[in-house]
């Protein structure tokens, strides 16, 4: 019998978890799946990756493979070599990615009631292919049951010591190093550079001009809570996201749709970051722990299944910019104001819509009919431009009238200055929905204004015009 190169799936072929992968996908389809997989868990691990299977809707197509261990195979094929593809995963996946790699002779699973995996694994490549008669491709401890058996063992990026203990059993060993997993890619799970919205909640300290020391320590305590459960619920949508994020021209290379760092580290980072920042909130306060409680539900509510109804999605959105402003106000016990708060609904309104019309106008170009993950349709971009621009100017009508009220004569030393902030706020958004017209702007309208050479003047003479005002 010509020898066999038997190939693991997860962390090997694929620089994922089938059981991860399997796992979100399905909870992002149903919230109470978690629920069901762990009924299904009593039955025995291959019953819930059987369940999984079913319940999950996992593109095969836009898995994060691994190029270097497909160049082993394609290599070995090429010499007239056999290859065959056994994964612990549900025996129903191994044969979708098989029949779209087009790369084995033949693919074994999980039934549903064997766990194909270690010492099971062992004894089925034994009885289906002879012992030391096929070459094996691991990475996990849980291999070194089969390597023992293999004429071959081949190592696919593992650590020092799963080396050593490889060698040991093996009659042959070899190393194959495709990729690293850098530090860099976690922080860029957890998006720092998403943390500048959380500024906000300094803005009720400012507006009320209460400046002093014991504002400022509280709103930065607000500001490093809201950035660790924030960044929380960023890597929970990341892994609720994963097909969506795979079909979008620039989400597939965040760090768990690309596969850059495991799955399985996100649902520690997801609960590791979430506790601290609610630890946090909690020394702030019953008032601030509640608009973080509350930020929390329906930011997960969102993730989960708001994000995919038309209207209801950008109203969430600008309802989550402005708790981050009442979590200011809590954090400092600062009353906010009317105009404050109707501002920040119809200006974050606005960015939320601009939001949604720059991903509609990337699926324009793409030539899609439908937004992934969401519920919009490409015939909806008139519309929804009409929402960004029309919110905008609203939020500005609500300065201009805050501008006229008496609380800011009182406020404001001089406050015609603050007539100043109406106009640049209306080139600013009028440029800034003009430039999701012409799909100029990224995903984010709050990260590109961020970045953006314009908008950083824009917002300096702002700034200027307030400061004028004040003084």
């Amino acid at each position: 019998m010509t020898e066999v190169l038997v190939v693991d799936l997860d962390h090997t072929l694929l620089r994922s978890d089938m059981l991860y992968e399997s796992f979100w996908s399905a909870f992002s389809r149903d919230w109470r799946s978690p629920l069901q997989s762990a009924l299904a868990l009593f039955q025995g691990k291959a019953a819930l990756k059987q369940y999984l299977s079913v319940s999950s809707q996992v593109d095969v197509k836009t898995l994060p493979y691994d190029e270097g261990v497909i160049a082993y195979i394609e290599a070995w094929r090429d010499a007239g070599g056999r290859t065959a593809l056994v994964t612990a995963s549900d025996n129903g996946i191994a044969q979708d990615i098989c029949a779209h790699l087009n790369l084995f002779d033949e693919a074994y699973g999980s039934n549903g009631i064997e766990n194909l995996k270690g010492a099971r694994k062992a004894r089925f490549l034994i009885d289906k292919y002879g012992e030391k008669n096929f070459s094996y491709m691991g990475d996990s401890e849980a291999d070194l049951a089969v390597w023992k058996h293999a004429s071959r063992a081949i190592i696919v990026n593992g650590s020092e010591a799963l080396k050593k203990r490889a060698a040991s059993v093996a009659v042959e060993f070899e190393n194959l190093h495709t990729h690293t997993v850098k530090v860099g890619s976690y922080l860029r799970a957890v998006r720092p550079h998403q943390w500048m919205k959380n500024i906000l909640v300094f803005l009720p300290m400012l507006a009320a001009h209460q400046i002093d020391g014991s504002s400022f320590f509280s709103s930065f305590l607000a500001f490093i809570s809201f950035s660790l459960v924030a960044s929380s619920v960023y890597v929970l949508n990341d892994l609720l996201d994963l097909d969506a994020d795979r079909a979008h021209p620039r989400k597939c290379s965040r760090p768990f749709a690309s596969g850059s760092i495991p799955i399985a580290s996100g649902t520690w980072m997801a609960i590791g970051l979430f506790v601290v920042g609610v630890a946090i909130a909690l020394f702030l306060g019953p008032t601030f722990f509640s608009v973080m409680v509350g930020y929390y539900v329906l930011t997960t509510a969102y993730s989960l299944y708001l994000k995919r109804r038309i209207v209801v999605d950008i109203c969430v959105l600008a309802g989550l910019y402005t708790m981050r402003i009442v979590a200011g106000g809590a954090a400092t016990d600062i009353n906010l104001s009317v105009w404050l708060l109707a501002f920040s609904i119809f200006f974050f309104l606005s960015l939320a819509a601009v939001k949604r019309q720059a991903e509609l106008v990337d699926n324009v170009k793409q030539g899609k009919l439908t937004a992934t993950g969401r519920g919009y349709h490409v015939d909806d971009l008139p519309i929804i431009s009409m929402v960004s621009i029309s919110a905008g100017y609203v939020a500005v009508l609500v300065m201009a009238l805050y501008v006229n009220s008496p609380s800011v004569v009182e406020m404001y030393a001089r406050p015609n200055a603050l007539w100043g902030v109406c106009a640049i706020l209306l080139y600013w958004i009028t440029r800034t929905v003009m430039l999701a017209h012409r799909g100029w702007m990224h995903d984010d309208p709050v990260v590109y204004a961020a970045k953006d050479r314009q908008s950083q003047m824009t917002f300096a003479v702002i700034l200027g015009f307030v400061v004028a005002g004040v003084i």
